[in-house]
């Protein structure tokens, strides 16, 4: 993994001005994260005073508390940002517990060994919550169960065999006794875990499979939730920052620093490593005074770690990765491509690209951090690994990580924004600030601050080149990546080996091309690049089916009927594909002329993301200059579904941001800086460029896959193959804003 500087010992000036150097400033090695930190007091589920030693996901008191009236609190290893985790984990565990979920309340575990469920580590990301816990939640829910019903035979004095359970409740049939979940809770509690309790078939499911009600849906709309910026907490003060432009840079001084002490509110004015920042007694007062300081800014050494180079611009970047050669390093090769290119009657080339993505999420970054006096910490922010934060917090407060009591409240917006990139989180300032005020401080980044400082989707591009028999179909595809991918970025790379993260999406197709070779040339992107929806599928699904539309036109092939053709062997995704096209109301490429008059045309596209399986159709016309996108059909196969009315609103969401994507975003460094600071420069789709959505569900019993991202990657190869047939115009490079489709109908 990429090291990422330990933290010393932060100092506070007797002035009370922070001044800290970077080297004691960024986050902890991301190798060290994993802690095992016991639930403390206070939050033991059911009645036991301590948890015994067991296997993550199967100690039922670390994740159920049974409550006086039958109700559930259940602990959620996963953090829940809109995606249904939530609901998803009471309908699980509620199956077997034999509780309905609308009697769960659900919240985020704190840190703990019992909560590593994904290879002995913890984060919510990648599409893993619900597909990677699925079996251990039951088994835990079943185990709760039997623990209820073991204490109700106890008390009934009667066998186990001859109690069964409703929800909520232990009935004894025979002598017409029950008891409630919650009579029994205590001593429940105090009986180990059973070997094997036994789980319900799929076809008593009560509630899996079913389209129950989100628990979090009432208190989102009524305005009842509380996000990380909502917290507060007694004596807060508030905290605003001013980032140095180019990343790298350090405040060298202030020069109007005692003027903007004496601004309304404003209780300290701190120097932080990259960065000044305002205590004050309201955000807003404390931002208007951060935005007033005059600061002189240093010019990074070269070497300096993370530095953003002064002259750097997306457009000479992208130009560099288009002028890559070469076949790079192996990431996939199946037959023999280089004679299989040679001997073929039509060979195809292009190039894709696509750009920097910002997250863009509407909630803001923050940070809510107090040192209690005991010693501890505790903050409150934004996070999708709470381990990872509690240890990098640490490192930061100078204290030991079981000091560090990690609160994870909802969040306003998932994406890949909320891991652990090293300058791209407020926390750290937040602790920093805290320490020096000697009070809790609350710190939200403005929005050009966060457009300033976000981790970027790495920018990308592709070359091509396919091979086509006499007859037109493919018998040879080379492809190679140019960039550089978050996963390298974040947990390391190992010289002469391919960052997953490039090529997924393009490695490992099942379209039967009997010669393939996927390739990498890593380059270093000059921006902190992280993780971002459906990661590197977002980009490389639309490079790999667009061009394949490419290759179909070039042997005269519909490309429905040549992935059709080319899926033979794979009854799973011809099934996919022939739903999608049912859905649509059968597969038409066009141009065609719709009731309205309107000329439209239809693209397709696959994807195979996190473990799901994705056809999508879209259908487009021309206003003017406009592309118009009318409906946007999706089939999609997760395996099964936990709850199907969660995957159609993730899917249209997923719909939302992939078109969003193609239809105008892009982030455009200019001068080492990003042009656009605020939504008025980063403009993202409205609503009324949202189109029609329509979803269907297949379940072909596979391994349960993901359902947050894989509805992304195929809405702009599907937009883009349908805009080339309406237009005649192949476009290569997204967002479509910056292609002149004037003049092209």
């Amino acid at each position: 993994m990429n090291d990422m500087t330990s933290i010393d010992s932060p100092s506070v000036a007797k002035s009370g001005l922070l001044n800290l150097s970077r080297r004691g400033f960024i986050g902890a090695s991301l190798g060290t994260l994993v802690l095992g930190v016991s639930v403390s007091g206070g939050r033991k589920a059911f009645a036991q005073a301590t948890a015994p030693a067991l296997a993550a996901g199967t100690n039922v008191n670390a994740y159920i508390e049974i409550r006086p009236d039958s109700s559930v609190l259940f602990r959620s290893a996963f953090i829940e940002g809109g995606q249904g985790i939530f609901t998803a984990m009471a309908q699980i565990v509620g199956e077997e517990l034999d509780v309905d979920p609308a009697r769960f309340v659900v919240e985020c575990a704190p840190p703990g060994p019992d909560y590593l469920l994904i290879g002995n580590v913890r984060f919510t990301g990648g599409s893993m919550s619900v597909r990677m816990s699925y079996d251990r939640m039951r088994k835990l829910g079943a185990s709760g169960r039997m623990m209820v019903m073991q204490a109700a035979a106890a008390r009934l004095n009667v066998p186990l065999a001859e109690l069964t359970t409703e929800p909520g409740r232990v009935i004894h049939a025979a002598s017409s006794r029950s008891l409630t979940y919650g009579e029994l809770a205590a001593e429940a509690a105090s009986l180990p875990l059973p070997a094997d309790a036994p789980l319900r078939a799929k076809a008593d499911f009560r509630w899996i499979g079913k389209p129950v009600a989100r628990l979090d849906m009432h208190d989102k709309s009524t305005g009842k939730t509380q996000y990380a910026i909502d917290l507060k907490v007694d004596g807060m003060l508030h905290a605003a920052v001013q980032h140095a432009r180019h990343l790298g840079a350090e405040p060298l001084s202030i020069a109007n620093e005692a003027q903007v002490r004496t601004m309304p509110g404003v209780h300290s004015v701190h120097t932080l490593p990259g960065a000044v920042a305002v205590v004050a007694d309201s955000w807003w007062r404390a931002r208007r005074a951060a935005e007033s300081l005059q600061v002189e800014w240093s010019v990074p050494a070269a070497g300096t770690k993370n530095m953003m180079p002064a002259d750097f611009s997306s457009e000479e970047h992208m130009a560099k990765l288009k002028a890559m050669s070469g076949d790079g390093i192996a990431a996939e090769t199946v037959g023999d491509v280089a004679k299989a290119m040679a001997g073929a009657k039509t060979v195809v080339q292009a190039t894709y690209d696509a750009p920097h993505l910002a997250h863009a999420q509407l909630e803001p970054p923050s940070a809510l951090a107090r040192f209690n006096s005991d010693g501890t910490l505790d903050l409150w922010l934004p996070n999708q690994a709470p381990e990872m934060f509690q240890a990098a917090a640490a490192k930061i407060a100078g204290i030991d990580a079981a000091k560090v009591n990690i609160h994870s409240p909802v969040l306003g917006g998932f994406f890949g924004r909320h891991f652990l990139y090293d300058s791209a989180n407020p926390f750290p300032q937040a602790i920093l600030l805290s320490k020096a005020v000697g009070r809790p401080v609350k710190l939200i980044w403005s929005r050009e601050e966060e457009f300033l400082r976000d981790a970027l989707r790495p920018m990308s591009a592709v070359h091509f080149r396919g091979g086509l028999d006499e007859s037109g179909m493919p018998v040879a595809l080379s492809a190679v990546s140019m960039g550089e991918g978050p996963a390298g970025r974040w947990f390391g790379r190992k010289p002469d080996t391919v960052d997953s993260t490039t090529v997924e999406g393009i490695a490992e197709k099942h379209y039967a091309i009997a010669n393939r070779r996927v390739g990498q040339i890593h380059v270093d992107d000059p921006a902190i690049i992280g993780f971002w929806r459906s990661v590197g599928h977002s980009m490389n699904d639309f490079f790999y089916e667009t061009f394949f539309d490419e290759m179909a036109d070039a042997g005269k092939q519909d490309p429905y009927e040549l992935r059709h053709r080319l899926l033979a062997d794979n009854a799973r995704l011809r099934t996919l594909l022939e739903a999608v096209a049912d859905l649509s109301g059968g597969w038409k490429r066009g141009p065609f002329v719709a009731e309205d008059g309107t000329r439209r045309a239809r693209g397709v596209a696959m994807a195979s993301p996190f473990g799901s399986e994705v056809a999508t159709i879209a259908e487009v016309s021309m206003n003017g200059s406009d592309l118009v996108v009318h409906d946007i059909w999706v089939a999609i196969d997760p395996g099964s579904v936990i709850n199907p009315a969660i995957v159609e609103a993730q899917v249209n969401s997923a719909v939302a941001i992939g078109l969003s994507t193609a239809l105008m975003e892009e982030v455009v460094y200019e001068h080492g800086v990003p042009r656009a600071r605020n939504y008025d420069g980063y403009p993202i789709l409205p609503p009324d460029r949202m189109p029609k959505v329509h979803v269907r569900i297949i379940e072909s019993g596979a391994p349960l896959g993901g359902i947050g991202e894989p509805g992304v990657p195929g809405v702009p190869p599907a937009v883009v193959n349908a805009l080339a047939v309406l237009t005649g115009k192949r476009v290569r490079s997204l967002p479509l804003s910056r292609t002149d489709l004037s003049g092209t109908i």
